[in-house]
């Protein structure tokens, strides 16, 4: 069974000092081999048809405000899931962009626990800069928090699938 885990953010966090909003959940997977690239481009490349369907949505109604729409697709080695990669090392991938209404980060880690474990997190950091980007995060963050488990619970039974035996 795969527990998705809340972890506690610091505010300011050093990847958006600004950030006045921000969620972390994670999991723990009996690996010791995953790369940052490789997780946040499984994560945000696998998502499922409802997932699809609300970002669909999402798109729609923020371009009537002329703000940028996020889309869940692969695409080239400086975007993941069609967000911007602003900065990745062997630990982490930080992908996000600013906009009128607010400034986000989406930061996948892989952070290793003794010889043979690592815990998966996936954190968001986000600035408000006025009203319309406190109503936008008041709204979103019920689906935000279901979509960030739905990638993190899916993740980590892909993994459990691929280690049983046949």
């Amino acid at each position: 069974m795969v527990v998705v885990s809340k972890q506690k953010v610091e505010l300011p966090h050093p990847d958006l000092a600004e950030a006045d909003w921000a969620d972390s959940y994670s999991v723990r997977l009996d690996r010791a081999d995953l790369d940052p690239m490789q997780v946040a481009t499984a994560l945000m490349g696998r998502a499922p048809r409802w997932v699809t369907a609300l970002l669909g949505i999402r798109n729609r109604i923020v371009g009537l405000f002329g703000l940028k729409s996020a889309e869940l697709a692969l695409s080239d080695q400086d975007m993941i899931g069609g967000f911007p990669v602003i900065e990745h090392d062997h630990e982490r991938v930080v992908l996000g962009f600013n906009d009128k209404h607010l400034d986000f980060r989406i930061i996948v880690s892989v952070e290793p626990e003794a010889a043979a474990h690592q815990h998966v997190s996936l954190t968001t950091l986000v600035r408000r800069h006025n009203l319309f980007g406190r109503l936008y995060i008041l709204v979103v963050t019920p689906f935000h928090k279901l979509i960030v488990k739905t990638f993190l619970k899916r993740f980590a039974a892909s993994f459990d699938l691929s280690r049983r035996p046949a």
